[in-house]
């Protein structure tokens, strides 16, 4: 039924409203499904910044949530009466969400992506719903780069409650856990795998992660063992290929890839193939958009291509 209320806009996402369609496409239409109203005017800076972010978050609901846009300078009666009802429009942008007929949350400003994506998945889980399996995948595995461990976290928790055979939710949750040292709580997390994807590549490759870390773990226990025996031995392959697991263990990621680039550039065809072998392993592990990740590439093709 709220289809007809809300014909395609040739421009935009948000379908415009003003005084004679606020009651049926605003309120009433929120008895159905969420409504967001983004209070506005054509000339203010920060709705323009505003619009096209909040488009973006409102269209991964995918239908969810529905997105009207009001023109405060050309509904002055309607703002007049909201007024009166007690919401703040004094400002604009102002983003109000409607709900079962009722104002149920608002935020006022030109908000980051991240907090307006906060405010919309809690407006969905207020009226009994949740993004998207893959805008919550998007979301964690973006917060996963950027370090943001806790938001990572309940992201794939939330995937895998929808989805418990997600094959990259158990992944991203056990890289997260690799990231936070918690490798009882990778090691949990990978004992929950159903088998039905435990072959999946992204399981695999987690798990591939999760042995690295814990091979670097223990070889960074060794890290002065290890130097011993090099300087008896500086240019055994074998024990540098240990020296960069344990440096990687340590946290040390750079001087980990160069140890093993040292091996490739000076035996390419013999131990630097073992040592090609360990370095993609080590980019698998901390992620190609890794600092440490894109240099040693870059170092790499260099050596290959040269």
């Amino acid at each position: 039924m709220t289809d007809a209320l809300f014909p395609a806009s040739r421009s935009s996402h948000a379908l415009d409203v003003d005084q004679s369609s606020f009651m049926t496409q605003v309120v009433e239409a929120s008895r159905d499904v969420p409504v967001l109203v983004e209070f506005h005017t054509p000339t203010s800076a920060s709705c323009r910044k505003l619009s096209p972010v909040l488009e973006k978050v409102v269209q991964a609901t995918e239908g969810r949530i529905r997105l009207t846009r009001l023109d405060v300078t050309a509904n002055r009666t309607l703002v007049a009466q909201l007024l009166q009802m007690g919401l703040p429009l004094q400002s604009v942008p102002m983003v109000v969400a409607f709900w079962q007929g009722q104002v149920r949350d608002l935020f006022q400003g030109a908000q980051p992506e991240d907090e307006i994506r906060t405010f919309v998945e809690q407006l969905l889980k207020d009226s009994g719903q949740a993004m998207p399996v893959a805008e919550q995948l998007k979301a964690a595995d973006s917060a996963l780069r950027a370090g943001e461990l806790d938001t990572a976290i309940n992201g794939y928790t939330g995937v895998l409650e929808a989805d418990p055979e997600k094959p990259e939710g158990w992944a991203g949750l056990i890289r997260c856990m690799i990231a936070m040292d918690d490798p009882e709580g990778a090691e949990e997390a990978a004992s929950q795998i159903p088998d039905g994807i435990a072959t999946s590549e992204p399981v695999t490759s987690a798990l591939a992660s999760l042995k690295l870390y814990q091979e670097g773990r223990e070889a960074a226990g060794k890290l002065g063992e290890i130097r011993q025996k090099l300087e008896q031995s500086p240019q055994d392959a074998a024990l540098l290929e240990e020296l960069a697991k344990a440096l990687n263990g340590a946290g040390e990621r750079e001087a980990a890839a160069q140890t093993l680039l040292d091996i490739i550039a000076r035996d390419r065809d013999g131990a630097g193939q073992s040592a090609r072998t360990e370095l993609l392993k080590l980019f698998d592990a901390w992620g190609m958009t890794d600092p440490a990740t894109l240099a040693a590439r870059r170092k790499l093709s260099s050596l290959l291509f040269s």
